[in-house]
């Protein structure tokens, strides 16, 4: 058997290991690398049997991780994801043998080799579900191991800071939190974040990387949304969205999922030079502003019944149906400019506007609509209940959105 290829890709790793190369360790460990291609052709249907000639070849346990890269390229080229996925394991555990003894020099190859295993994860997952399995297994099964990078990482007390594992920490994190956002299983994160926190010797967030920041932001943001703690979600799904390389549409897009309707509870509506760089985005809220600018109860309750689908699979879906309140709320500051701004308006003339927008509800109702308006600060004024009337402030009878103390409130 000819060994060329193999012996050469040897030596690549044995110079990169001397001289201390990060990036070219990782590159030399990407199954997609140039070189993948020409082991493939080389080393026909390898196995860990035909591989074993090249124990000891390197120092331990860089002689396995070089067979197990055979391993995963040959199943990667033969697309059979769970193989490559189970190797790619066995391959991480390895590195992280190594990498635990090491200082950061070795970070950029732990990135790498993390980011494929959950990439490997994922196709594996999808075989897995056309197959009718389980489809959550294999990426679970990559956070697990995901997780004990993290260690490694902030367990760092040998190295200078300079040169610490702990510069992994957040990009490790974020790894962690994508997978487990994949499967659902968002619970799990507070034990990476515990972790974090009981950590007082990592550098702070401001000192990583800008990319490092802005994913775990996201994520930090989605988890407090998600936890109904508005007020924290829009800050950190902010200061993601600014830092953001301007470059990554997607997650840019991502980001602005969430934050466009929570800025809406803030009052500031998103210009049409922002929705047009995000058409998906576009298409989902423009129904939605245009209604809350208009007060059109009606189009807005259409873009909830034509969205729903997709709204829910967001967990969106509760959100833009408290949103509706900004509508009412537009359509009863209509009335009060229709009546001239006056301080006192009949209960029947909020009653009445609400019918023509198609909203079935007595009397009654309409009042309670009208006092629910006044309590939540979106209107300033009492209801005189004897005499139906509204009694609104002769001064900023409607305040501004973005000046209500707690915007939030009708979102818990």
């Amino acid at each position: 058997m000819s060994s060329s290829k193999f012996a050469t890709f040897l030596m690549q790793l044995a110079e990169a290991l001397r001289d201390e190369k990060g990036p070219e360790l990782a590159y030399l460990l990407k199954p997609t690398s140039e070189h993948a291609k020409g082991l493939i052709k080389e080393l026909r249907n390898p196995t860990r049997q035909s591989l074993a000639y090249y124990e000891g070849s390197l120092e331990s346990p860089w002689d396995e991780i070089a067979i197990q890269y055979v391993l995963v390229v040959n199943h990667c080229a033969r697309k059979r994801a769970r193989e490559a996925f189970k190797e790619e394991c066995t391959l991480v555990s390895l590195f992280l043998r190594f990498f635990a003894q090491n200082s950061g020099w070795t970070l950029p190859a732990l990135f790498s080799i993390l980011r494929d295993l959950r990439d490997l994860a994922s196709d594996a997952d999808l075989e897995a579900a056309s197959n009718g399995q389980d489809n959550t297994a294999n990426m679970e099964e990559a956070a697990r191991i995901i997780s004990k990078a993290f260690s490694s990482c902030v367990m760092d007390r040998q190295s200078p800071l300079p040169e610490s594992r702990k510069w992994g920490v957040y990009y490790v994190v974020g790894l962690i939190l994508k997978c487990y956002f994949r499967v659902r299983r968002i619970s799990l994160s507070k034990n990476i974040l515990r972790a974090i926190d009981a950590n007082p010797d990592i550098p702070p967030l401001s000192a990583y990387p800008r990319s490092h920041q802005v994913t775990y932001r996201y994520y930090i943001g989605m988890l407090s949304f998600l936890n109904e703690d508005f007020a924290k979600a829009e800050q950190e799904l902010t200061l993601a969205f600014y830092n953001c390389y301007t470059g990554a549409h997607s997650n840019q897009e991502r980001i602005l999922t969430y934050l466009i309707p929570l800025r809406m509870f803030r009052g500031h509506l998103p210009s049409r030079e922002l929705l047009q760089r995000f058409p998906v985005l576009d298409d989902l809220y423009t129904p939605f502003i245009k209604a809350i600018r208009t007060g059109d109860i009606r189009s807005y309750d259409e873009a909830l019944d034509r969205f729903e689908k997709r709204l829910v699979d967001l967990n969106l879906y509760l959100t833009l149906e408290k949103a509706r309140e900004l509508c009412i709320r537009g359509l009863f500051r209509r009335v009060w400019i229709a009546s001239d701004k006056s301080s006192r308006i009949p209960v029947s003339m909020f009653h009445a506007a609400l019918q023509i927008a198609n909203q079935d509800v007595s009397e009654e109702e309409a009042e309670c609509l009208v006092a629910n308006m006044i309590f939540k600060g979106f209107t300033r004024g009492y209801i005189s209940h004897e005499q139906q009337m509204v009694v609104l402030a002769k001064t900023n009878a409607f305040p501004r959105l973005a000046d209500r103390p707690s915007p939030y409130a009708l979102l818990q």
